[in-house]
């Protein structure tokens, strides 16, 4: 922010608290009721950390301090078995849900480039031990919950 007064110019540094963006929120938590005792260990998050920042992120604030980006570390119960059945139903939810941009998961990611079907995924992280689930702005207030079957949506 700039003021201009009477011969000197004063800028004002303005700091916007990043926060995730509420379809985020609602899928933690409906993760979250669901297995109330899984692994929340890195590579669990949404916030980037320094390596985010040097590049392109969903991860990273926006103008707006939002972030469109989960990782949900694969660990829901002791073993990461259920994992690819969440990542797979996250992907059949996005084919009505405008909220997911895309999902990432074991080396293969889906989005509406080829109607929501797995390709392989060519980023340097596979994405083995988390679903990385990004988001598009029309989430950053929706919070309606997922209909996701694995997280109490109906089947």
């Amino acid at each position: 922010m700039q003021m201009d007064l009477p011969h000197r110019k004063i800028h004002i540094a303005v700091t916007i608290k990043p926060k995730l963006c509420a379809a985020g929120v609602q899928l933690r938590d409906q993760v979250d009721t669901w297995f109330p005792d899984r692994s929340r260990k890195s590579p669990e998050g949404w916030l980037g950390d320094s390596r985010h920042s040097a590049r392109k992120s969903d991860h990273n604030p926006d103008k707006d301090g939002w972030c469109r980006a989960l990782d949900l570390n694969t660990l829901f119960e002791s073993t990461d078995s259920l994992a690819p059945y969440l990542a797979d139903q996250i992907r059949i939810a996005a084919k009505s849900d405008p909220r997911i941009s895309y999902v990432i998961y074991n080396g293969r990611i889906c989005s509406k480039i080829l109607n929501w079907k797995w390709r392989k995924y060519k980023g340097i992280n596979p994405h083995k031990r988390h679903i990385h689930i990004s988001f598009t702005r029309l989430g950053d207030k929706d919070s309606k919950p997922f209909d996701i079957p694995l997280i109490g949506g109906k089947i």
